[in-house]
């Protein structure tokens, strides 16, 4: 998969079969889009790539949205590698292409850089500035522009259209089950180990600790997890929160990993939520703290 972040898009890639969107979580809505486009490009012969945008034009729009990411971006371009796309174009979203018209989108991007033969979007697609864009404008400049417009149906289970705002809601709730299904895998949180202040060292449970950023705050509590090292996996629990008991003031994501005793001080990791535990508590002292950790560790093993 090349990854484009000018807009300068080399030949075989122009003609081509293009979706478009935010795409955060690639979640089974978007899955879906993206396959049918890429079915397409096979049938066709054609390419077949994806634009999106970042950072997520919702968090460029308002600063004071910082917990909103269902996925970072290099989880975004690792998903999307997994469903062999050709290239993936990366808008980058400022001031000045907030202010681009839908027309002058669909007429400097789609069809003077991309030259796109068939654009993909969902129903419910909004694009240019102010949101002014939508399908009944890029119905309108088709013919004009030399493109096929292709609006894919929702994705629903039970009934239910599956969106990036209702996975958002579910990990807040600490639903990993139901989040994990509508995602297609585990969700996620993926950084560098930061050092923290030990104390789960001194009370015999060592962790990791990773600082949330953008990504949506899950329920504050204790999970079962995954945590992938480079090419190994280890199995441990994790508590995401303030650490009442010891008066925390920062939120962070501390892991415990079964069986494992290295320094992964600055190393990537990314942790894998699998079940939602309890939630988090302020202890008594540190005993009843050692005592419920034991008991948490047992339920996650």
């Amino acid at each position: 998969m090349k990854i484009i972040n000018d807009l300068k898009i080399i030949k075989k890639y122009q003609r081509s079969v293009v979706a478009v969107g935010n795409f955060d979580g690639i979640h089974l809505g978007h899955r879906k889009v993206i396959n049918q486009g890429r079915l397409k490009a096979k049938k066709e012969n054609l390419a077949f790539g994806v634009i999106t945008f970042e950072p997520l034009p919702v968090m460029f729009f308002n600063k004071n949205i910082k917990n909103h990411r269902i996925n970072s971006l290099d989880q975004k371009k690792n998903e999307l590698k997994k469903l062999n796309l050709d290239f993936l174009i990366i808008i980058k979203f400022n001031k000045f292409f907030s202010k681009l018209s839908a027309q002058d989108f669909i007429k400097k991007i789609i069809y003077e850089k991309i030259k796109c033969k068939f654009l993909y979007v969902s129903n419910n697609f909004r694009f240019g500035n102010k949101r002014k864009g939508n399908i009944n404008t890029l119905k309108k400049y088709a013919k004009k522009f030399d493109y096929k417009i292709v609006i894919t149906k929702p994705f629903k289970k039970k009934s239910k259209i599956i969106s990036s705002t209702i996975i958002r809601r579910l990990i807040s709730n600490g639903d990993i089950s139901k989040t994990s299904n509508l995602l297609s895998r585990n969700w996620s949180i993926c950084g560098r180990v930061v050092k923290g202040e030990k104390r789960g060292r001194k009370i015999g449970f060592p962790t990791c600790n990773l600082e949330i950023k953008d990504y949506v705050i899950p329920k504050l509590g204790v999970y079962s997890v995954d945590v992938k090292i480079k090419n190994f996996i280890k199995k441990g629990i994790a508590n995401i929160g303030y650490r009442p008991t010891f008066k925390g003031k920062k939120l962070l994501l501390e892991t415990n990993l079964f069986g494992f005793k290295g320094n992964l001080y600055n190393k990537y990791i990314e942790v894998n939520f699998k079940k939602f535990i309890r939630s988090e508590k302020k202890f008594k002292n540190l005993e009843f703290l050692k005592k419920q950790i034991k008991i948490d560790i047992n339920q996650a093993r």
